[in-house]
Parts: C-alpha cells; structure tokens; sequence
C-alpha cells in the first residue's frame, strides 16, 4: 500500500470543497477560507484528520449548483493554518491523492459531504515511462527556464529530472499555464503514460516560443546589442 493509500484508508466520507482550480497528489494549494460553512468545515477537519475533498467545479460556466456524482477530485491535507482576528483562515493544503465521488451524504453539516472511492494510476512498463519522463523533464525545464530570462529572475531551478514519472507529471501539470478543464482531464488520467505523452506534446507547442521570447528579451535588455540582427515583424 502506497503512502498516499494508508493516509486514507480509514476514510469513507470526505468534507467537500469546490473550487474552480484542480488540485493535484503532491503540490500545495493556499487557500483563503472566509464563508461561514467552510470556516466550519476547516474547524471540523481540524479537529480529525485534516482530510477533506477539493474538486473542481465552476458554478458559473457549469448550471449546476452542485458537481455532479462521478467527478473526480483530489484529497487536500491542511498542513498550515493561520487564523485572522475576524475568523477568517489562511491555509495551506496539499494533495494526496485522487477521489470519485459515489454520491453525496445527507448531514446536518453546512457544506457539503460526499462518499467517495480512491484510486493511483495504473502500473506501467517502469523504463518506458522513465524515457517518456526524461523527454518531459528536459522540455519543462527550457520552458521554466525561460520563463525566469522574460521575468528577470536569478538563481537556479531545481534539477527534476530524476523525479518519479508519476510525481513529475502531476508537478509539470500543475505549474504549466494551460486551461483548468485541460489540467482536470490530465488529473483524471490514470495512465502515467499517457498525461506524460498529453504534456510532452503541449510543451513541444510552446517551448521554442518562450525560449525566443526569452532571447529577444536579453537582447533588449542589452540595448539591442546581441551581435546579430534582428527582423521583428
């Protein structure tokens, strides 16, 4: 049993907080907790096992009130809580691992409660995925690198290529500025395999656009003195 399964396996029932972000095993979340049901929910959970559902949900593009039986959704452990003088709360949660939700409980609870099932992703042929991971690791890290030339940011990133495929891919997809609905089809995968190949993909599209991006921003920088010409269109 992973890590991850025996934090749960006493749980049946999870308090459920949707939001229009996604949440994946392993990344932080900060969270600002200011309605009353939740400022109760954030009490209760306190005062168990810190546990409780974030999934992903958009009332105002979706015409419903409520997600719908079936989602998926990932469990967040509150690792951080700062109380504000007015009862509001500053948190940080993390992921731990991904739900479905059966059906909702009917509780006196202000907010919502769901009974849910819990799932990793499937095994997979261990040096395939290396390789794929590999080829995903290299490409994030000239996006990321980048990036940091356009936002004029120093210092070095972390080396990720060593990372667990599993873990890197919920990493990648989680820091990438793709469309929420994308990253909750990628948290739905239980492939490894395939969220790595769906993130590969996307990061072939981009990476040559950020990494000239960053270029003409060095050259402006330098006041245009790069050593070669430059057309911009």
């Amino acid at each position: 049993m992973s890590e991850a399964l025996d934090k749960v396996r006493a749980v049946r029932e999870l308090p459920l907080f949707p939001l229009p972000v996604v949440l994946f095993p392993g990344m932080p979340m900060p969270l600002h907790i200011f309605e009353p049901r939740y400022r109760q929910m954030l009490t209760d959970i306190r005062a168990s096992d810190n546990l409780f559902g974030l999934s992903y949900f958009d009332a105002s593009e979706s015409g419903k009130e409520i997600p719908p039986a079936g989602h998926i959704g990932c469990v967040a452990e509150i690792t951080e809580t700062q109380g504000l003088p007015d009862g509001r709360s500053n948190v940080l949660a993390v992921g731990v691992i991904r739900y479905q939700v059966e059906d909702y409980v009917e509780r006196d609870d202000p907010y919502l409660v769901v009974r849910v099932t819990f799932f990793e992703d499937e095994e997979e042929e261990t040096e395939a995925l290396n390789a794929n991971a590999r080829e995903v690791a290299a490409m994030f890290m000239r996006v990321a690198n980048a990036i940091r030339v356009i936002n004029d940011e120093r210092g070095n990133l972390p080396d990720i290529t060593d990372t667990e495929p599993q873990k890197l891919s919920f990493l990648v997809a989680a820091a990438m500025e793709i469309e929420s609905d994308t990253k909750q089809e990628l948290l739905e995968l239980r492939s490894t395999s395939e969220r790595l190949t769906r993130l590969r993909d996307f990061l072939a599209r981009v990476v040559k656009g950020y990494e000239e991006r960053a270029r003409l921003h060095t050259i402006a920088k330098g006041n245009g003195h790069g050593g070669k010409h430059v057309d911009v269109e």
